[in-house]
């Protein structure tokens, strides 16, 4: 008999005090985004990992947009044979996600005719089409940057807001219009492997050891460290909280001036960017520059500056060394077909694109329609700069256009801002699934990225509390071992919190995390698959790393002293309760 969890705590027509839409509040290709309902108990549901801080009113945007709406209409124009897209559903302030199944077999494999017809092509010209896509993006980034938000009027900005929200989807629908056939040639290749008698696991090495944007900003935020180190900055950065430095840094004048010049020029070149997935809600780091002076904060803690080039050129060893191994294993038919295989999934690269396109899109795209809400803010009369995020579209157009006037809405704000943070302090206790959890998931997107594995649904209904010797166990996702303290964090918005030498314990990881990977002995995430960001990360940086723990962030606590090996994909507490802020070994 299936296992239920019930969803009726959940269950509500309001998607926030005072806001209730009307069925179809926005466009859809399949199945709407909303919240849930009783009937939405019979099916699979799983805490998503995109947004753990909860989404704001207008935060909501992105599951209507790019969410819902990307998944859905390329997973239909391809089409995949199984799925038709992803839909979501909101429980408080967090999100639920689900694949919407293709239940006929008749359309299953109608639809594997005619993906089979169109991925040829696509992969032939996949890097010329990426290639004017970025240009694509890049040209509506130029023009959101040359609007003045300041001399604009409200109406202008209003203006400015609708084509933000435009821009965001569209750069959705590229994300999914990338991102689904190279993960089905890329699980197509991990299938020939495993038919060859190879280690299904070792893909993710064959394909390591490639520069990417995030790994370019990671780099230079590494030499922004050495600056400070060389400027005698260390201990100044070692007795000053993040959110702080800034300030501080300015009233310390001389070699802390001169630095504070090179932390602009970084920032202008690489500063574009938000410490989560297109959340409306997050700053860039222009805007915000904390979690930048917190990494650099982390970095100067350790006794020695990180070699990034030492450890692409390490990745790129090991991915020749495992190639080496797999094909010494194999008849020379069996090398012909191995290596015309991996020559497709190292021209289409997954891996690589999944970091460069969190550069162009994840990061980013958000930021236009910030800047306009921000804007709207101000010269509607807003107590605060980010009140506008606590109205929903409707709300804020009708704002924008002068229909309504914001002193309407300010007492509903406050309401609104209060039942955010009520979620935000709920999120750790929030079930990791919900509704009929099913033996085993077969959607492999939900297996390969998101770590849904038959060993995740036996966990995630566990509710024993980790104690000395207990071993949790998951996706050996980058090989290696380590031993260290515990760190467990909700967001990145946490980072700082982070000693040299510490195990990352988290939900998931995002590029937004990926400079932590420089300083930290090991990770473990409670979800994610061999093409999660932790795992791919992991790899590049040689960091031990095991996702789809389950339960990982539930039964260590903080503070304890764990047992990273990311070849075997367990993680043992050898001692809880360990006094916080100590080194790994």
């Amino acid at each position: 008999m299936s296992l239920v969890i019930p969803v009726d705590e959940y269950a509500t027509d309001e998607w926030y005090p005072g806001f209730t839409p009307a069925f179809g509040h926005a466009p859809f290709v399949v199945e709407p985004f909303r919240t849930f309902s009783e009937q939405d108990e019979k099916r699979f549901w799983f805490l998503d990992f995109h947004c753990p801080r909860g989404l704001t009113p207008l935060g909501t945007t992105w599951l209507e947009d790019c969410y819902s709406w990307g998944t859905q209409l390329t997973a239909e124009q391809m089409p995949l044979p199984h799925s038709r897209g992803i839909t979501q559903r909101m429980a408080g302030t967090h999100v639920y996600a689900a694949a919407i199944p293709v239940e006929s077999r008749y359309e299953i494999e109608a639809r594997s005719v005619r993906m089979e017809r169109r991925l040829p092509g696509f992969l032939q010209g996949f890097q010329a089409l990426w290639n004017r896509r970025v240009a694509e993006i890049d040209a509506g980034w130029r023009y959101f940057q040359g609007i003045d938000v300041e001399r604009s009027s409200l109406s202008e900005l209003g203006a400015m807001l609708a084509e933000a929200r435009r821009y965001a989807q569209r750069a959705f629908e590229i994300h999914f219009e990338m991102m689904y056939p190279l993960l089905a040639n890329h699980l197509g290749f991990t299938g020939m492997c495993t038919e060859l008698g190879l280690d299904p696991h070792e893909v993710g090495t064959f394909l390591q050891g490639h520069d990417t944007k995030i790994m370019e900003t990671d780099r230079e935020l590494g030499r922004l460290a050495a600056a400070a180190r060389d400027a005698g900055l260390g201990p100044l950065f070692a007795a000053t909280e993040p959110e702080r430095l800034a300030g501080t840094l300015a009233a310390e004048g001389g070699a802390a001036t001169a630095w504070t010049s090179r932390l602009r020029d970084f920032l202008d070149v690489y500063g574009h960017r938000i410490e989560g997935v297109c959340d409306v809600a997050l700053p860039s780091w222009i805007e915000d520059p904390a979690p930048v002076l917190g990494m650099v904060r982390t970095l100067l803690l350790k006794d020695t500056d990180h070699d990034f080039e030492a450890a692409l050129r390490q990745a790129q060893i090991e991915r020749d060394t495992a190639i080496d191994a797999a094909r010494s294993r194999l008849t020379r038919r069996e090398q012909e077909a191995f290596d015309a295989g991996l020559a497709s999934v190292q021209a289409a690269n997954f891996l690589r694109w999944q970091d460069d396109h969190s550069h162009y899109i994840d990061l980013r795209v958000s930021l236009p329609m910030r800047r306009a809400a921000l804007g709207i803010a101000e010269k509607a009369g807003a107590d605060r700069p980010d009140d506008t995020l606590f109205l929903f579209w409707p709300e804020l157009d009708a704002v924008a256009s002068g229909e309504r006037a914001y002193g309407e809405f300010r007492s509903i704000v406050e309401v609104r801002r209060q039942y955010f943070a009520h979620w935000h302090e709920r999120r750790a206790s929030m079930p990791k699934v919900l509704g009929t959890v099913p033996e085993a998931v077969e959607d492999p997107i939900l297996t390969e990225i998101f770590g849904l594995d038959e060993h995740f649904l036996r966990v995630v209904t566990a509710t024993a509390r980790a104690g000395d010797g207990t071993t949790l166990t998951g996706v050996p996702a980058a090989k290696g071992r380590a031993t260290g303290v515990a760190r467990v964090l909700s967001d990145a918005g946490d980072l700082h919190r982070l000693r040299p030498g510490e195990v990352l314990v988290c939900e998931s990881t995002s590029p937004h995390w990926t400079p932590a990977f420089a300083a930290i002995a090991a990770c473990v995430c409670d979800s994610g698959g061999m093409l999660s960001h932790a795992a791919i990360v992991g790899r590049e940086y040689g960091v031990p790393t095991v996702t789809a723990c389950g339960l990982a962030t539930v039964l260590v606590e903080d503070g304890d002293r764990v047992e990273v090996d990311g070849g075997r994909g367990t993680v043992t507490v050898v001692r809880v309760g360990a006094p916080a802020g100590g080194s790994g070994s």
